[in-house]
């Protein structure tokens, strides 16, 4: 089960939530908060795996609450502003819902959170296994998955995505996970073919498809996929591209 807490000032919103919430078996909702200082006492008393976190909100943002969390659950803002999606990024919220929130869109984020939450338990059994390191050469890179060394072509990978200390290689046809932080693969991964863009994402540059604002398009399994820009990688990332440009 994935304990759950809702945090929201407007009740109608906490319904919608707590509706969609009770018809996902996986999910248990602990409680329904309406202010971040109610939602703090229910984190400090309770384990909490997710919370949908509302972001404009009296006496303290939802911004603001997560940045004062020392070890925070999975979170997923919630709002109907979308100006703040890349701040939520940058925080490494897990999702950032829009609303109206429709319950399809809900659906798909609870299965990323319950992929992730599988993955922070499987990091216990992986850890044993992190001095195998990594071997790379020019076309490949040999990374440590499932206890042996997996090879991985540079052109199948479309990004990388960090989650603390692992990383999950997306490619089209699979994916793979393996204990390492982002910063000893970047280390690894030929310069010219792969940029870090965020502090949780590395993009094969040769599987951009378009920049728009401050998002990266990829194509994944045929449907276009939004990486976040993050302000510290937007200059090298634009120079690149410029370099490049007609």
């Amino acid at each position: 089960m994935i304990r759950t807490i809702i945090v929201d000032d407007e009740p109608l919103a906490l319904d919608v939530l707590e509706t969609y919430i009770e018809q996902v078996p996986e999910l248990e909702l602990i409680a329904r908060c309406t202010n971040a200082l109610e939602a703090n006492k229910v984190l400090t008393e309770q384990q909490v795996d997710l919370m949908f976190l509302d972001i404009q909100m009296p006496q303290l943002t939802g911004i603001d609450f997560l940045k004062s969390l020392i070890r925070p659950p999975l979170v997923v803002f919630t709002t109907a502003y979308p100006n703040y999606a890349l701040e939520g990024f940058e925080l490494d919220a897990l999702d950032y819902l829009l609303k109206p929130i429709s319950m399809e869109r809900f659906l798909k984020t609870v299965n990323r959170a319950s992929e992730m939450l599988k993955l922070r338990h499987a990091e216990d059994n992986l850890r044993p296994h992190a001095d195998m390191g990594l071997e790379a050469h020019d076309d490949f890179i040999f990374v440590k998955a499932d206890k042996k060394l997996v090879r991985v072509n540079y052109d199948d990978v479309l990004y990388i995505e960090g989650l603390k200390d692992y990383v999950i290689i997306r490619m089209d046809k699979r994916r793979i996970i393996t204990l390492q932080t982002m910063k000893s693969l970047e280390d690894k991964l030929p310069k010219h073919r792969f940029k870090r863009i965020h502090r949780s994402y590395i993009v094969n540059l040769d599987k951009i498809q378009a920049i728009v604002g401050n998002m990266v398009e990829v194509i994944e399994k045929g449907q276009v996929k939004h990486l976040p820009v993050g302000k510290n990688y937007r200059e090298e990332l634009l120079e690149i591209i410029n370099n490049k440009r007609l």
